[in-house]
């Protein structure tokens, strides 16, 4: 995806919205958020999906996402006492793996403040091994709902 597509991101290209309320403590000196609660938000963002829509218990499901890759994208800073609206879709879903694009908005703003992505390989708890059969069907179901088609091109 090119850092200009990525920049016209719209909450409108996104299937499921999280509030955020930030924190004082989520200011850095330069009197922004630090990047890495950036990181925080895309892992909470995509937890917090897996557990209410896809029946994922962290402590005891059979599978887990562990992550293998992320990175972000930096558009405009945002900063206590700012609400953000966490977006997330998947852009791709495999046997195993899914491929998460999470932006973060400014309550109020249009522009989008960032864009990351986060892709999990569901694995066997017993063997943290990609699990044989890929990943749970309830799982699976859940993260359907968010794909979006992409261009072949």
């Amino acid at each position: 995806m090119s850092y200009s597509q990525l920049k016209n991101r719209t909450r409108k290209d996104y299937a499921y919205i999280l509030e955020y309320r930030t924190r004082w403590s989520d200011n850095d000196m330069y009197d922004h958020m630090n990047n890495s609660i950036y990181n925080f938000l895309y892992d909470s963002i995509v937890n917090t999906y897996l557990i209410q829509e896809c029946g994922l218990h962290p402590p005891s499901s059979p599978q887990y996402g562990l992550v293998v890759h992320s990175h972000g994208d930096f558009f405009g800073s945002i900063a206590f006492p700012a609400v953000a609206d966490l977006a997330l879709r998947v852009n791709k879903l495999g046997k195993s793996s899914v491929t998460y694009e999470i932006a973060l908005f400014e309550r109020g703003v249009e522009e989008v403040k960032s864009v990351g992505e986060l892709i999990h390989v569901f694995v066997d708890r017993g063997t943290g091994r990609p699990a044989a059969n890929g990943m749970d069907s309830k799982i699976k179901d859940g993260l359907q709902r968010l794909v979006v088609p992409q261009s072949k091109l």
